[in-house]
């Protein structure tokens, strides 16, 4: 059957988005595949489904992300903004709820953006995950890397090239030191209010962007005293901007965009 969708991004971070909160479809993970895959498929970094929240939640919706691969992913910020953006198309509200495995995620329309409270990062080494025990800020990797989730598990590689993010993601992904393989940002700290980033993300490889990578190298780059708490993240798609708050909770602003919509045929 004919099967609507919307494709989206948030600073060239692009996602195809079906919603199943009235028809469950049920996709396949060999659905999935073809549907994100650029030459036989839709195409996109990140595969979005909508499914109706909890009875007695504050949740708006339920997203469920997955990766080109198939695999699960527990958070995506870019993806957020995007349904956020979906959702206030539809009903005009400028405050929306969105669950995720990874928790509820609040976001606020904001000036044509929307921010997005991305919750706390997890530091312990269990909370990352990690393969053992270690401190999470320097790990025993070529490069002493940082680590974090922010729904994700992100290491952050601070360089002075992130050209190398293409040469060196795709073994540090699957590292055994990450047991759920990794999303592995390479940064360049311009100043303390400003830093690139390139992102390796698991399941997907480069993007343009990537909302929790962002996240997590902030919140790195705060823990080494390399920025402050208000830092903008340039990166291939755009800028986003990253704000810590004092009580742990990383806000994350930038743009959602349609790119078109359309029906697809399984």
């Amino acid at each position: 059957m004919p099967i609507p969708f919307t494709k989206m991004h948030g600073a060239g971070n692009d996602f195809v988005v079906i919603d199943e909160r009235r028809t469950p479809l049920d996709l396949t993970t060999d659905q999935v595949r073809l549907l994100a895959d650029r030459r036989f498929g839709i195409g996109c970094d990140q595969f979005i489904t909508l499914h109706p929240p909890p009875a007695g939640t504050d949740a708006d919706v339920v997203m469920r992300i997955r990766n080109p691969d198939g695999s699960e992913a527990g958070a995506c910020g870019n993806a957020t903004r995007c349904v956020a953006e979906l959702l206030f198309e539809q009903t005009g509200h400028p405050f929306q709820v969105i669950r995720t495995v990874a928790g509820d995620l609040p976001a606020e329309r904001r000036d044509g953006w929307f921010r997005v409270d991305m919750g706390a990062a997890r530091l312990g080494w269990d909370e990352v995950p990690l393969a053992r025990a270690m401190d999470t800020l320097h790990l025993p990797l070529p490069g002493d890397p940082a680590a974090c989730s922010m729904g994700n598990p992100h290491a952050t590689f601070f360089v002075n090239d992130i050209e190398v993010a293409g040469r060196d993601g795709p073994a540090l992904e699957t590292d055994p030191l990450f047991p759920e393989r990794a999303n592995v940002g390479f940064a360049v700290v311009m100043d303390p209010e400003n830093m690139l980033l390139r992102v390796w993300e698991r399941g997907a490889g480069l993007t343009l962007a990537c909302g929790s990578g962002a996240c997590a190298a902030v919140v790195n780059a705060h823990r080494r005293g390399l920025v402050g708490r208000q830092v903008g993240v340039h990166m291939d798609g755009g800028l986003l901007q990253i704000e810590l708050r004092a009580d742990g909770h990383v806000l994350m602003a930038g743009p959602a965009a349609t790119s078109f919509s359309g029906v697809v045929e399984l």
